[in-house]
């Protein structure tokens, strides 16, 4: 039967699908669009599966702040290639699986496949995202941090999604968590930038403290300082472990003559008030994903044999 290159052209539009495939899809369906659509989808999870063992290990972090400042969500979501994740298709899926995430405060990435998205499965959408980008994508991970009401969050996402940042706040009151939105902000770039480990002291394991003492005392011994002075040394030594090693505790990179911690307070003191950092979430781009060395040549060539 003809097929006009009208409905050609809507396929097109609806399904971010190739002009000769809509066309074939059209053919296949008998001109019915609901039907091409279907059997494009079908197509798009068939392609989707020929990626599944690719490695993504670039792509972009994103980062969802909701009105108020109650409630951020960052996500981490892998493609391919970095041309790609630079595609504008791309992006606008970032931004969409970000913002779905953190409407509905979906916390596990099973829960993610079943929701819906733009009228289907999350899992299903994926795989049309797939076949339309033309590579793995993966939603990593993702973290939202939800406040109440004398609370505040803040973000930064470096300017070309490489790494991001989300942070939280608890105040005394409404008004000094609306006081130190912007300061959260700042913090958040200061991590961004210094790649704290930990919160503050109380957040770093015991099993940690307890290996930077047994290193500090080996270079003490190295150092040859005599053992019965070794206690009065140590604290010194784990002091500066915090403070080169927590958020709250690092100099602050716009003004080093005080900590992170001491700069919130200094902010929210202005606003005539107090504030505590509360949660902390950095995610650079990849750190977790296992990368695959290979044979590119060797890649292509495969492929082009499909």
């Amino acid at each position: 039967m003809s097929i006009k290159a009208s409905e050609v052209k809507q396929l097109r539009e609806m399904t971010g699908a190739g002009m000769m495939d809509c066309k074939k899809a059209l053919t296949e369906a008998q001109g019915d669009m609901d039907k091409a659509v279907e059997v494009l989808r079908k197509k798009g999870l068939s392609a989707a599966a020929k990626k599944a063992d690719r490695v993504a290990a670039e792509g972009s972090i994103t980062i969802e702040i909701g009105k108020g400042n109650k409630k951020a969500t960052i996500t981490e979501i892998n493609a391919e290639t970095d041309f790609v994740a630079k595609n504008e298709n791309f992006q606008k899926f970032a931004g969409e699986a970000t913002a779905h995430i953190h409407n509905e405060s979906i916390t596990t990435v099973e829960q993610l496949d079943e929701t819906i998205i733009n009228g289907e499965r999350f899992a299903d959408y994926l795989s049309t995202q797939i076949s339309k980008i033309g590579e793995k994508l993966v939603v990593q991970r993702f973290h939202t941090i939800e406040v109440g009401e004398n609370g505040a969050v803040g973000g930064y996402l470096h300017a070309n999604g490489r790494v991001g940042v989300i942070v939280a706040a608890e105040c005394d009151s409404a008004k000094t968590a609306e006081a130190v939105v912007d300061a959260l902000k700042d913090i958040s770039m200061h991590a961004a930038a210094m790649n704290p480990q930990y919160l503050n002291e109380a957040a770093v394991p015991a099993e940690i403290i307890e290996k930077e003492k047994e290193i500090a005392q080996a270079q003490l011994q190295k150092e040859g300082k005599p053992e019965k002075i070794w206690d009065k040394i140590l604290p010194g030594k784990i002091a500066k472990f915090f403070k080169e090693n927590t958020l709250e505790g690092q100099p602050f990179v716009k003004d080093d003559k005080q900590s992170v911690g001491e700069f919130l307070s200094s902010v929210a003191k202005t606003a005539g008030g107090s504030a505590k950092l509360v949660e902390f979430v950095r995610y650079e781009l990849g750190e977790n994903v296992e990368k695959k060395q290979g044979d590119f040549a060797a890649e292509v060539a495969a492929e082009l044999g499909k």
